[in-house]
């Protein structure tokens, strides 16, 4: 199975430049021989590898990471995480969908938990609920909808007017919200280097080791630019990257997304933050999520790009004129990191996951809600894996992604979308 490139990022996580260096895992090198082998150091992967070693723990496990733990898309998210599924879980149209896939994210929520519990470290965790913004008139039934999702879910919300977003957000630009008393904002660059660091005895990491080959054969035998790793079992837990192994094409789309971080602000003007601790949600897929970092920062995440990256200097311009049109009396503030990230979006929002072939399995699709998602996802693979288990509970809450049309029609088709997408969006944008 040879490879295309990988996805290769312009632009240094601002999320792991905040923290302390970490000194990487040295790369695999020479002959290895391991029962499994796991490409791909984030959610997913950990997740997989550490279920691994507790249920087959004599087994020696190899996890390939092409980059550094903390550069990689993992990392490169805004930080929201919760124990309701981010796309149904609230929803009062499939309350009982939603029941199901609540059961799963809860599970994973757990899960990382008891990886944080037992590494020891902090990754800022918090719960500070959830804000759904809304800035235009379709916006506000969104917002609406989300309250009869959340009753209908017995989960604590409110309406909030324009003044009651503005007291938690600092901004008037939204004018109504919904707010709920579940959800959690953390630093996921922490949390992914710690749970990378926390790995089980019998798991061995090795960063900037990208697969570069994957042959057939029992064992399989992966190829990195230093090392040869034979493994009787491989789980592809390279979401979006998957494609890049000539895996599941015909069923993933890889999109970019971007993010600012604000330089630090002045205490004197802290006051125009809002709350000590936020996170704001867009009510249209296409707008611009938002949030407070520690005591003197904002984050904005927004743009999204079809399979190929953005200038990152236009990818700035325009994160900041979104920021600006929000924060106005901030608009001599600048943003000082700005990085992009991938993830692989499926037509109808359902996973690809599970058994590939002989000893090959994966998971990838996560459609933008990675940390929680993809925790459960690569417990649950790992457990299929060793138990024999075909987990059709899981199979049958998350469903089957569609086949998306080949190209040309897929790009054509994407451009189509996004543009009636991004009319409606609006000023969510």
């Amino acid at each position: 199975m040879s490879l295309s490139p990988l996805p290769v990022y312009a632009d240094a996580c601002g999320w792991n430049a905040l923290l302390p260096p970490r000194p990487p895992r040295p790369p695999a090198q020479g002959d290895i021989r391991v029962k499994y082998a796991v490409v791909g150091a984030g959610y997913t992967g950990l997740a997989a590898a550490r279920r691994l070693a507790e249920l087959d723990p004599q087994a020696e496990i190899a996890v390939l990471e092409g980059t550094t733990v903390g550069e990689g898309s993992s990392a490169r998210n805004s930080g929201f995480a919760t124990r309701f599924d981010a796309k149904v879980g609230l929803s009062p149209k499939e309350a009982a969908r939603a029941e199901q896939l609540n059961r799963f994210t809860g599970e994973g929520f757990d899960y990382l938990l008891a990886g944080m519990a037992a590494g020891g470290f902090s990754c800022d965790l918090e719960e500070t609920g959830r804000i759904l913004g809304a800035a235009t008139e379709a916006g506000e039934a969104k917002v609406r909808e989300l309250i009869d999702g959340a009753a209908a879910q017995g989960v604590a919300a409110r309406l909030l007017d324009r003044a009651g977003v503005a007291a938690l957000t600092g901004t008037t630009y939204y004018r109504s919200g919904a707010r709920t008393e579940s959800g959690y904002l953390l630093q996921p660059a922490a949390l992914i280097r710690g749970l990378a660091d926390a790995l089980p005895a019998g798991v061995r990491l090795y960063e900037t080791s990208p697969v570069e080959a994957i042959e057939e054969g029992r064992p399989r035998l992966l190829r990195t630019p230093q090392a040869r790793i034979r493994a009787e079992c491989v789980v592809l837990a390279t979401n979006a990257a998957i494609k890049h192994f000539g895996v599941w094409r015909d069923g993933l789309v890889t999109i970019y997304t971007y993010a600012g971080l604000t330089e630090p602000i002045a205490p004197e003007r802290q006051e125009r933050l809002g709350a000590a601790a936020w996170g704001l949600l867009p009510a249209h897929r296409l707008g611009s999520t938002l949030r407070r970092v520690g005591a003197d920062r904002l984050m904005i995440r927004s743009l999204y790009a079809y399979e190929w990256p953005i200038d990152s200097r236009a990818a700035a311009q325009a994160l900041k004129a979104r920021f600006d049109r929000r924060y106005p009396e901030l608009a001599d503030v600048r943003l000082q990191y700005v990085w992009g990230g991938t993830t692989a979006l499926t037509m109808n929002g359902s996973p690809r996951w599970g058994r590939i072939g002989e000893g090959l399995y994966g998971s990838a699709g996560c459609n933008g809600a990675g940390i929680v998602k993809g925790t459960v996802l690569g417990k649950r693979l790992a457990e299929m894996i060793v138990t024999g288990d075909a987990q059709e509970a899981l199979q049958s809450a998350y469903g089957r992604a569609d086949r998306i049309a080949p190209e040309p029609f897929r790009t054509i088709g994407f451009r189509l979308v996004s543009a009636i997408e991004s009319r409606k969006a609006g000023a969510e944008m």
